[in-house]
């Protein structure tokens, strides 16, 4: 059975930092592409970030581009999602996303 577990959410000030983490069971974690998405309320789930196989290419939305890295550990079974220079518009629950299935999501909330 497939399962992701996000954690590392919470409440940040604007300019914060958070690590998002995935733990992956299930299946062969090494060679699928993984896939962080958010969606705010009110808003469309949307893509933030991707991360193939064997790290040789990640792809960011342009919101997040030079703020956020996604990285993956395949001897952990585990992929990331540092958050750096957080902004309000951030505000979303975030989910991991691979293999068909979704996490359950882990709130983010940018806020003074």
């Amino acid at each position: 059975q497939v399962q992701l577990v996000e954690s590392g959410g919470g409440l940040v000030q604007p300019g914060g930092s958070l690590r998002l983490s995935c733990a992956a069971s299930g299946f062969t974690f090494s060679r699928y592409a993984m896939y962080w998405y958010r969606q705010a309320p009110g808003k469309e789930r949307e893509l933030v970030a991707l991360i193939t196989s064997v790290s040789v290419s990640t792809t960011y939305a342009d919101s997040v581009k030079g703020r956020f890295t996604i990285s993956r550990d395949n001897t952990r079974n585990t992929v990331y999602l540092q958050m750096n220079s957080l902004k309000p518009e951030d505000t979303a629950v975030y989910y991991c996303f691979t293999f068909g299935t979704w996490g359950r999501g882990t709130q983010v909330t940018v806020s003074s």
